[in-house]
C-alpha cells in the first residue's frame, strides 16, 4: 500500500522533535548544507511516464528500529515534494527486496553482512552501493548502533589499547580477513601477534605472568564483533580459543549485564560491550582506544563518536542497486539528498536513535551521488 502523508506520522514526527530538541546542541549541523532541489517538481517537465522531478514511487525496505526516522525523512521531504510516494517495508530482510527488485533502498541498522554481499553479486554481478546516513549511538537508547567499549576491571592500571593489541587479545593467528565479500591475504598474520598474558601488554608487578581473560558479545556474529572483525582483526574472522562469548537471548540475565558483571569479579578480565551497560558498573572502567601504534588514545564519548575520531565508532547504512556507470533516478537521488543535507540529519537528531554525520562524511556521503 502506497504511503500517505497522515495526521498520526505528523503526530510521531512532533513527538520526537520535542524529544530531541534537547539533543541538538550537542551536535554542530552548520557545516552542513541545506537542502536544495536539483530537480523541478513541475508536471510541465514530465514525459508520458518519464519525469525529471521528484515524482513516482520510492520504495523503502528497513526495520521497526529505523521506521519512525524514515517516517520523519518521508514527512518533510512529502512537503517539499508532494508528488512523490512511498512504499515502506518494515520487516528485516537484509537485502532480500533489492535482489528481487522490490525495493529501492534498504535501510540497515549494521553494515551489510558478507552474505548479503554474495547474494546481491549473484544476482547483479556487481557490489550494491553504501551510502552512511548517520553515526551510530552512544550510550542512549537500545538499538542505536553504538560503537564498541573495551573495559577492564577498575584496578588494572592499562591506560590504553591499540587496535593491534585489541587484534592480539581478542584475535588469533589466521590465513587472511575478508574485505566485504572478497578474501584477502593482507590481514594474514602468526601466532606471534597473539596477547595472552597482562605482561605482553607492558604491565609488571603481579600482572606480568597473569594470563587475559577475554569476554565478548555474539563474537559469532552481532554489529560488535563485525566492528572488531574489520576495524581490528582486518577482516578476519578467528577468535581467540580463551574468549568466553556470551550469546544474547534465553536468559534471565541479559548477556551485556552478565560480561560486565564477568569482567567486574575478574580484575584479569577484558570485554567488550555497550556503554550504557559499562557506564552503570563502578567496578570496571573503559579504555581509550588508539588507530596506530603511535596514535593518540582517544576515550569514547558522544562527541568523539560523532567526530569520529573514536577508532570503534559505529555507522547505519542505506544500500541501493546502482549499477556501475548508471546515474540515480532523479527522486532516489533527491530523496538521498534530503537525508545527507542539513535538514535531513536535523531528522536524525529529532529521532533520537543515532547521531548525525559530522560535516565530512556528509560531504564524502554525498559525493557518491553524483552522475
Amino acid at each position: 500500500m502506497l504511503r500517505l502523508l497522515t495526521v498520526a506520522c505528523l503526530a510521531l514526527g512532533v513527538l520526537a522533535l520535542r524529544a530531541g530538541a534537547g539533543r541538538a546542541a550537542d551536535f554542530d549541523l552548520a557545516g552542513l548544507p541545506p537542502y536544495k532541489s536539483e530537480q523541478p517538481d513541475d508536471p510541465k517537465h514530465c514525459h508520458g511516464a518519464v519525469c525529471n522531478g521528484a515524482w513516482g514511487v520510492i520504495r523503502i525496505n528497513g526495520t521497526e528500529l529505523t521506521q519512525h526516522l524514515i517516517h520523519l525523512w518521508e514527512d518533510n521531504f512529502l512537503k517539499l515534494h508532494p508528488n512523490i510516494r512511498f512504499k515502506d517495508y518494515f520487516v528485516p530482510s537484509g537485502f532480500a527486496g533489492l535482489c528481487a527488485e522490490t525495493a529501492d533502498i534498504a535501510v540497515m541498522g549494521h553494515t551489510a553482512w558478507r552474505s548479503d554481499i554474495m547474494a546481491f553479486r549473484g544476482v547483479f554481478g556487481y557490489d550494491p552501493t553504501e551510502i552512511t546516513f548517520a553515526t551510530g549511538g552512544f550510550n542512549e537508547r537500545k538499538g542505536n548502533t553504538p560503537g564498541v567499549i573495551i573495559f577492564v576491571h577498575k584496578d588494572n592500571p592499562l591506560t590504553g589499547l591499540t587496535l593491534k593489541q585489541i587484534d592480539g587479545i581478542f584475535g588469533a593467528e589466521r590465513t587472511g580477513g575478508w574485505r566485504g565479500a572478497t578474501w584477502s591475504t593482507v590481514a594474514a598474520r602468526g601466532s606471534e601477534g597473539n596477547i595472552r598474558t597482562w605482561g605482553q601488554l607492558g604491565l609488571t608487578g603481579e600482572w606480568a605472568d597473569k594470563p587475559i581473560q577475554p569476554f565478548g558479545l555474539d563474537a559469532t556474529l552481532s554489529n560488535w564483533s563485525e566492528l572488531i572483525q574489520r576495524l581490528a582483526f582486518g577482516g578476519g574472522d578467528k577468535w581467540s580459543p580463551a574468549m568466553q562469548e556470551i550469546v544474547r537471548g534465553g536468559t534471565e540475565v541479559p548477556a551485556d549485564a552478565q560480561i560486565v558483571r564477568a569482567v567486574a569479579a575478574d580484575k584479569y578480565a577484558i570485554g567488550f560491550n555497550l556503554m550504557r551497560v559499562v557506564e552503570k558498573e563502578p567496578n570496571v572502567k573503559a579504555l581509550p582506544i588508539a588507530t596506530g601504534n603511535e596514535g593518540t588514545f582517544v576515550p569514547p564519548t558522544k562527541l568523539t563518536m560523532y567526530d569520529r575520531s573514536y577508532p570503534l565508532s559505529n555507522a547505519v547504512y542505506i544500500y541501493l542497486n546502482r549499477p556501475p556507470g548508471k546515474p540515480l533516478s532523479p527522486r532516489l537521488k533527491e530523496f538521498l539528498s534530503y537525508i545527507l543535507s542539513r535538514e535531513g540529519q536535523q531528522d536524525v537528531v529529532a529521532d533520537g536513535m543515532y547521531i548525525p554525520l559530522e560535516s565530512k562524511l556528509a560531504r564524502e556521503q554525498r559525493d557518491k551521488l553524483r552522475d
